[in-house]
């Protein structure tokens, strides 16, 4: 048993950052149950209950972000690809992170393009290597919500000869919260709902049923031969409905909301700063 159900973080002007359990909202504050230490080496309940008016990153840090492209069916379809034998892997760096309601910073040269894609993020809890779909899901801490910002004009064939990382390693270019619900409050992450809005307009709507491999086998492959690190976020692919198959990318000042129905959600201003 975790010592939380929905694990977030937050600045008290008392105290500093600490990690809480987030007990309830209501007009526009958090209820929260300080806890001591940190997912990864140990949290312990304390019984300081607190409100506070905003949240942080419910992650200090990430070792890496692992990605995974072209992993939902009708995304597939509109994407006109052929789904390969493997996953599409690519990664963002640790700088990447950012929490749930920061405004991102754009940079010039990648305005033009930018794009969002909502995902069901995935957070590694304990070292995995060779894991086996039986037992993937033991290695997860919990679920969160997550944001694949892209600057598509990097991410064009003929500008980067196919490749992904750069296009979508920007700092801040991986939002992620509003808090991590524990993995054993979430039955099933294959029957979750998925909705991305932009202004207020749903523009992304979909069960992760969609996806083309579960977050059990995206473990299973992803910690083949390989380490994946404690803190560890996989975000597991976007649904149908991106921007850049509407020909509608990220203008200044639009607000982009991500949200894993009963979950977590982030809301996050893109400004051209």
């Amino acid at each position: 048993m975790t010592v939380f159900k929905r694990l977030v973080r937050f600045a008290s002007p008392r105290s500093g950052v600490h990690y809480g359990d987030l007990l309830a909202v209501s007009e526009n504050k958090y209820t929260v149950r300080r806890l001591e230490g940190n997912p990864f080496t140990g949290l312990k309940a304390t019984e300081e209950t607190l409100k506070v008016n905003s949240l942080e990153c419910p992650l200090e840090s990430t070792p890496i972000v692992l990605c995974i492209g072209l992993n939902y069916k009708q995304h597939a379809e509109e994407a006109n690809l052929t789904v390969p034998k493997y996953p599409v892997i690519f990664t963002k760096p640790a700088d990447a992170l950012a929490g749930p309601f920061e405004k991102i910073n754009i940079h010039a040269d990648a305005r033009e393009f930018l794009d969002y894609e909502g995902e069901l993020t995935v957070v590694i809890g304990k070292d995995a290597k060779d894991v086996t779909e039986d037992t993937a899901l033991d290695y997860v801490l919990g679920y969160t919500a997550g944001n694949d910002l892209s600057a598509r004009n990097f991410q064009l064939p003929e500008n980067s000869g196919g490749q992904y990382c750069y296009a979508k390693s920007f700092d801040k270019f991986a939002p992620i919260g509003h808090a991590i619900v524990a993995a054993e409050e979430i039955h099933d992450p294959q029957a979750l709902r998925l909705t991305t809005k932009v202004n207020g307009v749903v523009k992304q709507e979909t069960s992760t049923a969609d996806m083309i491999w579960t977050v059990r086998q995206l473990i299973t492959h992803l910690s083949r031969g390989t380490t994946l690190r404690k803190g560890t976020l996989i975000m597991t692919g976007t649904p149908s409905g991106v921007g850049f198959f509407r020909k509608e990318f990220l203008q200044n000042d639009d607000v982009v909301e991500v949200e894993i129905e009963g979950v977590a959600s982030t809301k996050n201003c893109i400004h051209h700063g």
